[in-house]
């Protein structure tokens, strides 16, 4: 049992590691507390520099075992370092997201011996990027109705053929997190299996899906008869259903995790309403009234969440509390990102450019796209990923509060007898 003092010293330590290595710049801007200022962290060179020095310590991972990446450290001394790092500013780039978040966690839990020595050091120390091969495009919300298939050959081999889509940073990923049908007879929940998929085998082709935004996060990937080791199988074969909930379930947690909204806090947003003059009117000081009390009680519920984990105290049912605060926070950044883009006013809706191909080019908050208005049309995702607020909502009616579940026609049957979109 860690005493008070205890975590006071270590997370005194910590801060102190963290002053000593964060960029001048980006601590400043922390220091005088303008979250407007250029931050450093978002420069990429910059961000994998970082990365570096965290994993270096154990600190991408704090809880891993050391000969996994990690530091080790006991769920109370983790959090600590989580949560000095969010404090800072300094968390996760974003892409090292899918693969310490959800690739390695069920590698965690599924992988065999080999497996975890083999994957798990590279994600600590960002070695190897990720994506997730779950979406497809005739399977929309019903994950579980996916058509990719895995055929076992006879020399101990599987060939995959498919498409998926919405993979966020495919084209840059070393491994892919794969679920493909591997037995057609079967209801569509079962005769699923996972591997870990490399995604530099034959036959494997990705492309990048340009967003509104302008960026290319997303892609699609293509399998075309990919011949993959059964070693590569993560967990039984046939049972990949309960691999993906596994990471769904942590997916909708990291995704809601923190005490900000998916990227968007509202600090720099009320500071801007002040400076304006804006806070004077009544309807807008209303709505960032609400705003704020809604984040604050994601974060306590969230603080509630974690500290039940490391009790071990969570109640029956409570694994679908991720929906809930995924639904909420998703939803709370783009109101976040609404309000901001209103406040900014003109400046935010316009610039001085007629080159399309530049404007939808150009990175995220640099010329010629406002920051404001790159954050509003960027946030219109939140609500999809991860499981739309629609599926979220199915969850917490029935998992949560006990109602009756939706009507299902094609429960029980084989997946082959099913009609797909």
């Amino acid at each position: 049992m860690n005493t008070d003092s205890d975590l006071a010293d270590f997370r005194h330590e910590v801060e102190h590691w963290v002053r000593a290595h964060l960029p001048a710049k980006w601590l400043a801007a922390i220091d005088s507390g303008d979250l407007d200022a250029e931050p450093a962290l978002s420069d990429p060179a910059a961000a994998r520099q970082w990365f570096t020095l965290l994993s270096e310590r154990g600190w991408t991972v704090p809880q891993w075992p050391h000969e996994h990446g990690g530091a080790g450290l006991d769920a109370e001394h983790a959090e600590v370092v989580r949560t000095e790092l969010a404090r800072y500013r300094a968390d996760l780039p974003v892409y090292h997201f899918v693969p310490l978040m959800l690739a390695g966690p069920a590698i965690m839990s599924w992988g065999t011996a080999e497996q975890r020595a083999f994957h798990l050091p590279g994600i600590a120390s960002g070695a190897e990027m990720w994506c997730q091969l779950f979406s497809e495009p005739g399977a929309g919300s019903d994950l579980a109705s996916l058509a990719t298939r895995a055929v076992a050959t006879d020399d101990g081999h599987w060939i995959v053929t498919g498409q998926k889509i919405w993979s966020s940073f495919a084209d840059r990923s070393g491994y892919g997190l794969l679920l493909a049908r591997t037995d057609p007879e079967q209801p569509k929940h079962a005769g699923i299996t996972c591997f870990l998929l490399d995604m530099r085998l034959p036959g494997v082709r990705t492309r990048p899906l340009r967003q509104l935004t302008g960026g290319e996060h997303f892609c699609e990937v293509f399998l075309d008869e990919v011949i993959v080791p059964d070693s590569a199988r993560l967990g039984p074969v046939h049972e990949g259903w309960r691999v993906a909930l596994s990471t769904l379930s942590a997916e909708r947690s990291g995704l809601s995790g923190g005490s900000e909204a998916g990227g968007l806090t509202l600090a720099p947003v009320l500071a801007r309403a002040h400076d304006s003059g804006r806070w004077a009117e009544e309807p807008v000081r209303d709505r960032l009234a609400a705003l704020y009390a809604t984040e604050r009680a994601l974060t306590l519920t969230n603080l509630r969440i974690r500290a039940q984990a490391q009790s071990g105290t969570r109640a029956s049912g409570s694994a679908s509390i991720g929906s809930i605060t995924k639904l909420v926070q998703s939803e709370l950044a783009q109101r976040i990102a609404e309000i901001d883009f209103e406040l900014a006013g003109a400046r935010a809706a316009y610039w001085d450019s007629d080159d399309l191909e530049a404007l939808v080019a150009a990175e995220p908050g640099a010329e010629p796209m406002p920051a404001q208005a790159h954050a509003l049309l960027d946030s219109r995702r939140f609500t999809i990923a991860g499981g739309t607020s629609e599926i979220q909502r199915t969850i917490i009616g029935e998992r949560v509060l006990g109602l009756d579940r939706e009507p299902d026609p094609d429960r029980g049957r084989p997946w082959r007898e099913l009609r797909r979109g």
